[in-house]
């Protein structure tokens, strides 16, 4: 059997993707913001838990806040899920912008 801890956090931010040439979506290269919703999921092997839910969440939130406190620059639904993943050593980070669209990861 294996467990995960799961998170669930948003985080008001812009981003853009300068490079778009893509015919219909040319509003992409300026910023533009949305609210992103953050899932996580982290292993844990007892449980007890290995650590608390509410700290993780507020370790993941706090660093969001830290480094991204207006934009994400150029980086994308999955650039943000892969940094968070390889960053709280996640077994998973999902990425939507507004709830709707986004990308996932999972650790191999």
């Amino acid at each position: 059997m294996k467990t995960n801890i799961i998170i669930n956090l948003q985080h008001e931010a812009l981003h853009q993707w300068s490079n778009c040439d893509l015919e219909g979506v040319e509003f992409l290269k300026f910023p533009h913001r949305h609210i992103f919703h953050i899932c996580c999921k982290k292993e844990v092997t007892h449980d007890d838990r290995d650590i608390e839910i509410i700290l993780l969440k507020r370790k993941i939130n706090n660093y969001l806040k830290e480094m991204f406190p207006v934009t994400f620059g150029e980086m994308s639904c999955e650039m943000i899920a892969k940094l968070i993943l390889e960053c709280f050593q996640l077994s998973y980070c999902k990425v939507l912008e507004d709830n709707e669209n986004g990308a996932e990861v999972w650790q191999k």
